[in-house]
């Protein structure tokens, strides 16, 4: 069972931000939860390992330690400086990197026998599209790790938050609210909580640039699922975890909102799946 150094992770969020160098260490020691997850799952993490949307490197450096082949893959090469520099450093000659879309994968059928997504979906354009490529590169009876957020939850809508947490999104609308919060970067960034360094809204506003949405799936939980469905895909663990004040109720609320259709889409925070693909 992988460790999960609660210390390291706090310490690396803190800077983060820095680099993409920063941000990859950070993904390196955040993945030992998500290790955790699958292994609790009854997963394996040898074999060859797919990272559809790898970012910077530090999710694939992090399984490179566990399994036998490691390919990441990006759409901006966002991994040239951090994950190729963290692999070398480590001398891990089982990872290897390539710039490439998720929704037209470069791999034949059935390449691996893992493959990660972990919070990559809700930014694909054609997020059915990617799903079935993703589930095509999987052997049969492979497994999928499957992270996001519901958009209309404060985690999911990836919008800053005001220092009153108000839910602008939910009160007028997403496009209302990603106006709002471009103009209050470059206005009044003093009203929100995140600090510039952590902030693409308020940073990019500095620089004289506009933010530009790449929220580009609205996930919601029934329409996941039936995504997940229509791919070839089954679901043999599913987590829907509330956002911290919801997970304070009492637990036959907490079960009730996890699966109450009006309100789930807000107060899931996080979705996590083991998926399988289907024999034939």
């Amino acid at each position: 069972m992988r460790d999960i150094d609660t210390d390291a992770i706090k310490s690396h969020a803190a800077r983060r931000f820095r680099s993409e160098y920063d941000y990859a260490l950070f993904e390196y020691y955040r993945s030992a939860k998500v290790i955790t997850y699958l292994e609790r799952a009854g997963v394996t993490l040898g074999g060859r390992v797919l990272d559809a949307g790898c970012g910077g490197g530090g999710m694939p450096l992090s399984l490179a330690e566990e399994a036998d082949r490691v390919v990441g893959i990006d759409l901006a090469p966002r991994f040239r400086d951090a994950g190729r520099r963290l692999a070398s450093e480590r001398g891990l000659a089982n990872l290897h990197f390539a710039q490439a879309d998720g929704q037209a994968l470069p791999f034949a059928d059935a390449s691996f026998d893992l493959v990660f997504s972990h919070a990559v979906i809700e930014h694909v354009a054609d997020a059915a599209r990617y799903l079935r490529e993703l589930a095509r590169v999987l052997r049969p009876g492979g497994r999928m790790y499957l992270s996001t957020a519901p958009y209309l939850s404060f985690a999911g809508a990836h919008l800053p938050r005001l220092k009153i947490p108000v839910p602008i999104h939910l009160l007028v609308g997403r496009r209302a609210a990603f106006g709002l919060f471009v103009r209050l970067a470059r206005h009044a960034p003093w009203l929100l909580q995140e600090p510039e360094h952590e902030n693409s809204f308020i940073a990019l506003a500095r620089q004289g640039r506009l933010k530009d949405d790449d929220l580009l799936e609205k996930v919601r939980v029934p329409r996941l699922r039936e995504h997940i469905r229509r791919a070839g895909l089954s679901i043999v663990a599913e987590t829907l975890q509330l956002t911290g004040t919801f997970r304070r109720a009492p637990a036959p609320l907490v079960r009730w909102l996890r699966e109450a259709p009006v309100i789930q889409d807000i107060v899931v925070g996080n979705i996590e799946y083991v998926l399988a693909r289907q024999e034939p």
